[in-house]
């Protein structure tokens, strides 16, 4: 196929513009977490605050807890992307459909939260807000490229 500089740019397909929301999601996510192993709390004042933000509760922010964490989300955003390319491996899919029930799980643990939590705290509005329908929209993306079986589209 000849380059024609006047020809427009394919249009990727919906599964592939899922598969990068949701991996570039977990990576920035994952990315936040190393970061945080640094001791650094931003956008928080002090790892209290950032803990109570995050989580709504008092965790340490240490690397064996964050490091685990952040590989979790590398592995998810890798599956994602290894699905996209290759539709037909079961595992491949099975690890999508797994990412795609986690984040669903998130999605409805916060829905709870709204509730069993305290509002007005910074956790409560960002839950409300950010989180959850975040954790949402990233599920539903995820089980649509979980689902996509055309590789030949890409």
């Amino acid at each position: 196929m000849l380059y024609r500089p006047d020809a427009p740019a394919p249009t990727p397909s919906a599964p592939t513009r899922a598969a990068v929301l949701v991996a570039s999601v977990l990576a920035v996510d994952a990315l936040l977490h190393l970061y945080w192993t640094t001791g650094a709390t931003w956008p928080a004042a002090d790892g209290g605050s950032l803990s109570h933000a995050v989580l709504g509760t008092d965790v340490p922010f240490t690397p064996p807890i964050l490091l685990p964490l952040a590989a979790l989300l590398l592995t998810a955003a890798a599956f994602v992307l290894a699905q996209l390319r290759r539709p037909g491996n079961p595992l491949l899919r099975v690890g999508t459909l797994a990412v795609a029930a986690g984040l669903s799980l998130r999605a409805l643990a916060g829905v709870y939260w709204l509730f069993a939590k305290e509002t007005g705290t910074t956790f409560h509005w960002l839950n409300l807000m950010l989180y959850t329908p975040l954790c949402a929209v990233l599920a539903v993306a995820a089980l649509r490229v979980a689902r996509w079986k055309d590789a030949s589209r890409v």
